[in-house]
């Protein structure tokens, strides 16, 4: 049993075993339909999701097993019930637990008291299934992860640029980072860990000579809305349009998604041929699939 709260604790062999494995089901697709018979996936969400929802559900119907959606704002979690408690109940109903949350304190104390493992599927510091993803993504598209450079332009403070900088670390590829010199935009130095990744203040630099161009929306689900005039402001100069895409005519653009166009990327962009940002959504439920195998002992 594995729990996957964040890429910190993950090795290489073991990031490298959850690509591998999706790799394999990918390619093969008329198979493993009954590998995970008779298992039940718990899905608890606190956070609004469509790709997280779906490609977990349909990873578990596609490897014969059961999944099992649950509003937790119809929870009685950390109400009239706690962590401990839920935790432990829910353990003995199911085989795994996908969770969406806010606050990653929570998931971690989910996991501390299940008896199955439990999968985060975002929090607010960490979305490691997104990562994991993405280099399967450039797998697919550049032969391998090792010496690949990501430029990540824009907020680099969220869930998804801490965990390319753990995976990075971990896959031998350079993060670059591209933002306002400003503490809210610049990466958690807590949160990543031993996680390194370069910094790069001006967008037309931090592009050159990279392998993939990354963004994500400029306003996550904890920014208030009242800020987002003030940060539409400071992030236009890191916005990723024709003008400073074609700067580097070999990079891929990758954009995890919901993308709002016009703001953080524009629509020469996302409807490029250089755009792979529908496999790389498509890839999270092969991903997906590796996870939940990893984390069951499951061997594809």
């Amino acid at each position: 049993m594995r729990d996957l709260l964040s890429l910190k604790n993950w090795s290489t062999t073991e990031i490298n075993d959850v690509l591998i494995s999706a790799g394999k089901l990918k390619r093969n697709r008329s198979k493993h339909h009954e590998i995970m018979k008779g298992k039940t996936l718990l899905m608890l969400f606190a956070k609004p999701s469509l790709r997280t929802h779906l490609s977990f559900d349909v990873a578990m119907y596609q490897l014969g097993g059961h999944s099992i959606f649950y509003d937790l704002s119809h929870s009685t979690l950390g109400e009239k019930e706690s962590i401990k408690d839920f935790s432990k109940v829910i353990s003995r109903y199911v085989d795994v637990i996908m969770a969406r949350l806010y606050e990653h304190k929570q998931i971690e104390e989910m996991a501390k008291w299940a008896d199955v493992p439990v999968i985060n599927g975002l929090t607010n510091e960490y979305h490691p299934c997104q990562a994991l993803g993405d280099f399967l993504t450039i797998k697919e598209k550049l032969g391998r992860v090792h010496g690949k450079t990501i430029a990540y332009l824009g907020d680099a403070n969220n869930n998804v640029t801490h965990s390319l900088i753990l995976a990075g670390e971990k896959m031998g590829a350079e993060i670059i980072v591209s933002s306002p010199d400003k503490k809210e935009y610049l990466p958690n130095p807590n949160l990543i860990a031993k996680g390194k990744y370069r910094y790069e203040k001006d967008p037309i630099k931090a592009v050159k000579g990279v392998d993939v161009i990354y963004t994500d929306t400029w306003m996550s689900y904890q920014v208030p809305n009242n800020q987002e005039k003030r940060r539409i402001k400071d992030l236009k100069p890191y916005q990723v349009n024709g003008k400073l895409f074609n700067i580097n005519k070999k990079a891929l653009f990758m954009h995890n998604l919901p993308a709002k166009r016009g703001m953080e990327v524009t629509d020469e962009v996302m409807d490029s041929h250089r755009s792979i940002v529908y496999q790389q959504a498509e890839n999270r439920m092969w991903s997906e699939k590796g996870i939940l195998l990893k984390c069951l002992g499951v061997r594809g």
